[in-house]
C-alpha cells in the first residue's frame, strides 16, 4: 500500500473494522456513537489516504483484498491496546484477554483442547475457536478474524510467523460388516465404489487417498455421506454407513474394540500441520504457542518445530 500503516488515522481504521465487523455503515455508527454520515467520510477519507478501494458495498460488508490489509492492522492495533492497557493495570474491571484461534475439527477434537488447558490463565484469559477445514484456516488469519491459526500451509500469511507441528495421522477403516459386504475383492477398485464417509463438500481426503492408490485421477465413490464433526464422522464409520480416513489418534480404540478394521494396514494419509500466528510482542499469544506447540510434539507425527519463521 501507498501509505505506511504507522501513517493512517486511527480513529478512520477503528471505524473501517467497526464497519466490517457490524456489517453496514449504519451497525457500526451505532456501535461507535456517531453518525452514519461521519462514518461514511472517515471511511472515504481512508481509502482516499491509502488510494485503495478498502470495501465491498455489499450486505452485509466485505472488505476488499487491501481493505484486509487495513482490517488486519486494526485487529492487532487492538490487540496490542489490551495488552499495554493490562501490564498498566488500566483494564476495565474483569475485562479478559481474549485469543482466538481457528482449527481443523480434528485437531479440535483430539489434541488442541488439552493443549489450551495447559496454559496459566493469568491474567484472565478467555479462547474464542473457529473451527475450520486445515486448508481455509490460514484464510480466516488472512482477513484478520483470527489471532493464530492451525493450518496446512507452511506459506506464511503477511504479517504472521509459522512453524511445523507434526503430521496427523489418517488411516482407512471400515465397520467389520461393511468391509466383508465390499472389500472382498482388490482394494484399489473397491475403494473406487464402495460408499464413503466424507466431513463435508469440500473433504477431499478419500479422493486423494484413493487416486494416490490407484495411481490416477479417479477418486471415492460418489455415493458418499457427509457428517460435519469429528466424532461423528469416526461413529459413523463405524456404524457402518461407508469406509473413510479417521485420524489414528480416534481410531486405534475403535479398531481394538473391534468396531473397525484396516482396510490398508501397510498405507495412511499423513497431513502436515503449522501454527501460524500474528507477529505481536503479545504475552498472552506467545504462551498458547507455546502450549500449542509442546502438546502437538505429543500428538502428532514428526514432532514439532518450535521454532517461528
Amino acid at each position: 500500500m501507498k501509505t505506511e500503516l504507522t501513517d493512517l488515522p486511527l480513529d478512520q481504521v477503528r471505524t473501517l473494522l467497526a464497519v466490517v465487523d457490524e456489517g453496514t455503515f449504519d451497525a457500526a455508527a451505532a456501535a461507535l456513537h456517531v453518525t452514519p454520515s461521519a462514518v461514511s467520510q472517515r471511511v472515504k477519507a481512508l481509502e482516499q489516504r491509502t488510494g485503495r478501494v478498502l470495501l465491498m458495498r455489499t450486505k452485509p460488508v466485505r472488505p476488499t483484498e487491501s481493505g484486509e490489509v487495513v482490517v488486519r492492522f486494526a485487529r492487532q492495533l487492538a490487540r496490542l491496546e489490551r495488552d499495554a492497557r493490562a501490564e498498566l493495570g488500566m483494564s476495565g474491571a474483569g475485562e479478559p484477554t481474549r485469543v482466538s484461534i481457528a482449527v481443523n475439527a480434528d485437531s479440535l477434537a483430539t489434541w488442541l483442547l488439552p493443549a489450551l488447558t495447559r496454559v496459566r490463565h493469568e491474567p484472565r484469559l478467555c479462547f474464542e475457536l473457529r473451527r475450520e477445514d486445515e486448508t481455509r484456516t490460514a484464510s480466516l488469519l488472512r482477513e484478520g478474524l483470527v489471532m493464530a491459526a492451525v493450518t496446512s500451509s507452511a506459506e506464511p500469511v503477511t504479517g504472521c510467523s509459522v512453524r511445523a507441528l507434526g503430521r496427523m495421522r489418517y488411516v482407512p477403516v471400515a465397520s467389520p460388516d461393511f468391509a466383508r459386504e465390499y472389500f472382498g475383492g482388490p482394494l484399489r477398485e473397491a475403494l473406487a465404489v464402495a460408499p464413503t464417509v466424507a466431513f463435508d463438500r469440500s473433504d477431499d481426503l478419500q479422493d486423494a487417498f484413493v487416486r494416490r492408490l490407484r495411481r490416477d485421477r479417479s477418486g471415492a465413490s460418489a455415493v458418499r455421506h457427509f457428517v460435519p464433526t469429528s466424532e461423528g464422522y469416526a461413529e459413523s464409520v463405524a456404524a457402518g454407513l461407508g469406509w473413510g480416513l479417521v485420524p489414528e489418534v480416534q481410531a486405534e480404540p475403535l479398531l481394538r474394540a473391534g468396531r473397525l478394521v484396516h482396510l490398508a494396514p501397510d498405507r495412511a494419509l499423513d497431513v502436515p500441520l503449522y501454527w501460524q500466528q500474528w507477529k505481536l510482542d503479545s504475552p498472552a499469544l506467545a504462551a498458547v504457542a507455546r502450549a500449542v506447540t509442546e502438546a502437538a510434539a505429543g500428538a502428532l507425527r514428526g514432532g514439532a518445530d518450535s521454532r517461528p519463521h
